[in-house]
C-alpha cells in the first residue's frame, strides 16, 4: 500500500505530465538573445546606462545600502531613506501617504488580505491580476467578480450588496492590454459608497504617473498600487493611500509585518527611476510612436490604442506555439499565454512594445504574425 506522501507525489507528477503533453509546462530558463517583445521594460530603463551610472555613483557613497536590513520594518528594517522615499512618492502622485513593498505581488496580498473584514464584500474585475485574487483568498470577506470592464454588471452587483464594498480593478490590464473605464467606475464607487482599489502596474510610466493622476482621481480612490518592475525598470511597489489606510496596513497586513524589509539599494533604484523619468519624457513619446507603428500594420487586437501590451488572440494551442517558435527562430522574443492564465479559448500572443524597438523590427514581427494567421 502506497504511503500518503507517495500518493501525493504521483498526483503532482501526473499534473506536470498533463501540462507537458498539452504544451503548457512552465520552466525556468535563461534569458534569450533577440529582439525584445516580451519584457515589461517598456521605457528601456532596465538597460539604460545613464540611469545605472547615477545609481552606481550614489551607492559608491553609501555602500551600507547594499547590505540587508536585518529585520522587518517593525523591528530593525525601517531606515531613514525608505521613509524619505515614501514621502517623495506620495508627493509625486498627489496622495497623502505611500507605503513601499518588496514587490507588487506582496503589495496586493497586503491590501486584499488586510483591508476587507468578515462583513465586507470585494468586487473585482474578472481579469484582475492573480496577486489580487490570492490576496482575496486570504481575506474573510465575501468575493464577487464582475464581467471585464462591464460597468452595468458592476452596478447590478453594487445594488444587491447592503454591506461595505471594495471594488478592485487595474487601470491597464496586463493580458488584454485594454484600459478600465476608470472615471465611470470611480463615479459608481462614490455613488454607492464603495471603496476603490486600482492597480496601476502597467499604466505607471506609460501614461505619466498613471491614469489616476492623469484624470485627477486621487480623492476618489481608497488605495492604488504602482509597481516598479515594469516601466521604471526596477523592482518593488508602493501602495498610495490616506494616512489611515497606511497605518492600518502597518498594523494588520501580514505580508508587511512578517517579512524582512528590502535593502535601501532597492529604494535608491526607485527614487532614481522617478527622477530619471521626470527628466526623460521623450522616451514615453518614443514608446507611443512604436505603438502607433505596430497598430498601423493591421494586426487584429483587443488592446487599447496607447497600450504597450498588444494581445493577438490565437485560441488554437498548436498554432500559437508554432507562431511563437517561428518568431523565436527569426530572432523575436514574444510570450504565448495559455489557460489557466487566461480563459480557455482566449489564448494569445502577448506582444510588449518598448521605446527601444525599431520600426524595422516591428514591421517584420507583424509580417510574420500575418503570414501565420
Amino acid at each position: 500500500m502506497k504511503s500518503v506522501i507517495m500518493i501525493m507525489f504521483d498526483r503532482w507528477q501526473k499534473e506536470l505530465d498533463k501540462r507537458s503533453e498539452n504544451g503548457t509546462l512552465r520552466i525556468v530558463k535563461p534569458v534569450s538573445q533577440g529582439s525584445d517583445f516580451y519584457s515589461n521594460d517598456y521605457l528601456g530603463f532596465a538597460r539604460n546606462i545613464d540611469l545605472q551610472n547615477i545609481m552606481l555613483d550614489e551607492v559608491s557613497r553609501h555602500t551600507e545600502w547594499l547590505s540587508g536590513t536585518t529585520g522587518s520594518r517593525l523591528i530593525s528594517g525601517n531606515t531613514a531613506y525608505i521613509n524619505k522615499t515614501e514621502q517623495y512618492i506620495a508627493q509625486v502622485h498627489g496622495f497623502p501617504a505611500a507605503l513601499l513593498f518588496s514587490s507588487g505581488y506582496q503589495a496586493n496580498l497586503a491590501l486584499f488580505s488586510a483591508l476587507p473584514g468578515r462583513q465586507d464584500t470585494i468586487i473585482t474585475d474578472e481579469q484582475i491580476h492573480r496577486s489580487a485574487y490570492d490576496g482575496c483568498r486570504l481575506s474573510f470577506a465575501k468575493k464577487l467578480k464582475f464581467r471585464h470592464n462591464d460597468t452595468d454588471h458592476l452596478e447590478q452587483l453594487l445594488k444587491k450588496e447592503s454591506g461595505n464594498c471594495l471594488i478592485a480593478i487595474e487601470s491597464l490590464y496586463s493580458m488584454e492590454g485594454d484600459l478600465a473605464p476608470l472615471a465611470q467606475i470611480a463615479a459608481l464607487a462614490e455613488y454607492y459608497g464603495a471603496g476603490l482599489i486600482v492597480d496601476e502596474a502597467h499604466a505607471f510610466g506609460i501614461f505619466g504617473y498613471g491614469l489616476i493622476d492623469r484624470y485627477g482621481l486621487q480623492d476618489k480612490v481608497t488605495a492604488a498600487v504602482v509597481t516598479y518592475g515594469k516601466a521604471l525598470g526596477m523592482h518593488g511597489a508602493a501602495v498610495l493611500s490616506s494616512n489611515l489606510v497606511r497605518n492600518y496596513l502597518i498594523n494588520f497586513a501580514a505580508p508587511l509585518i512578517y517579512t524582512t524589509s528590502s535593502p535601501d539599494v532597492q529604494w535608491l533604484g526607485i527614487r532614481s527611476g522617478y527622477e530619471f523619468l521626470s527628466k526623460h519624457q521623450p522616451v514615453q513619446q518614443a514608446l507611443q510612436n512604436n505603438i502607433r507603428i505596430f497598430r498601423q500594420q493591421g494586426i487584429v487586437t483587443p488592446s487599447a490604442v496607447g497600450s504597450p501590451v498588444q494581445a493577438v488572440i490565437i485560441p488554437d494551442r498548436n498554432r500559437l506555439k508554432s507562431l511563437q517558435n517561428r518568431l523565436a527562430e527569426s530572432g523575436f522574443l514574444t510570450y504565448a499565454v495559455y489557460s489557466p492564465s487566461v480563459k480557455e479559448g482566449t489564448e494569445r500572443l502577448r506582444i510588449c512594445l518598448h521605446s527601444f524597438n525599431t520600426e524595422k523590427e516591428i514591421i517584420r514581427l507583424c509580417e510574420i504574425i500575418k503570414e501565420s494567421a
